[in-house]
């Protein structure tokens, strides 16, 4: 009986070494890390923080001891959490599905995942949550698009909190982690038990701070900067603290 070895074939190995899972929206969560140091937060240092950047682009952080652990973006933006556009994480297996029951390209399918997906695929109206907001009362479409994305947040944060131990600080950034407070409320809604609680009155004001006086896990909203992050970085960079010391 020949040896089964000999019969098929030796499947070819693939060169992975240059593939590798950075996450994105570094420059954000730097600022937000700084921030929270400036700001006195004691967990920006020795503590479990999450960063949840919300915009039209969306990822989370988790952050220990000020290093970062975890990141829901991967080798490209598109994965993790659904976005205005892009899809978020999907089943592997669904290219070569679409690819054999509708034909789809890469190109196509490329394009569909990053610019016909996410919010605006949900919905079939929009890609910005102030339209969906608004419509979600009288459409359903935009009513399930706001909230998966509500609910996609909330599950990351948990993971994320199950990964770091426990939690001690929550920021929101970003487009809609800055300015949404009802998308920020539904995120915050049942998750109790990692003990955050939500002062609504501040959180509808886009205080600074929105979490109760009681709460275990202090909830910030921070306006983000990139842009800032890279004139300090080109500073630190060419040996220059004049930047630092201005800001």
């Amino acid at each position: 009986m020949p040896r089964v070895a000999k019969l098929l074939p030796i499947p070819r190995r693939f060169d992975t070494k240059g593939i590798q899972r950075y996450g994105f929206h570094g420059l954000s969560y730097a600022y937000l890390m700084e921030e929270l140091t400036h700001l006195g937060d004691l967990a920006a240092k020795k503590g479990r923080v999450i960063l949840a950047h919300l915009g039209n682009g969306a990822s989370l952080a988790a952050v220990r001891d000020g290093k970062s652990i975890d990141t829901s973006m991967g080798f490209t933006p598109t994965a993790g959490l659904v976005m205005s556009t892009r899809s978020g994480d999907l089943d592997p297996g669904l290219a070569p599905y679409l690819a054999r029951t509708e034909q789809m390209t890469t190109p196509q399918f490329y394009k569909m995942v990053n610019h016909e997906s996410g919010l605006l695929g949900i919905s079939e109206t929009s890609s910005d949550m102030r339209d969906l907001l608004d419509l979600e009362k009288k459409d359903v479409r935009a009513s399930e698009a706001v909230a998966l994305f509500c609910y996609q947040a909330k599950k990351w944060i948990g993971s994320f909190a199950a990964a770091l131990g426990g939690l001690d600080t929550l920021v929101f950034t970003g487009g809609i982690g800055e300015n949404s407070s009802p998308v920020r409320s539904r995120i915050c809604e049942g998750l109790n038990f990692l003990g955050i609680e939500l002062n609504e009155v501040q959180n509808t004001q886009n205080s600074a701070v929105i979490s109760t006086d009681t709460s275990r896990v202090t909830v910030r909203v921070i306006r983000t900067d990139e842009e800032l992050m890279i004139a300090r970085s080109v500073c630190r960079l060419f040996g220059s603290g004049a930047l630092n010391q201005t800001i």
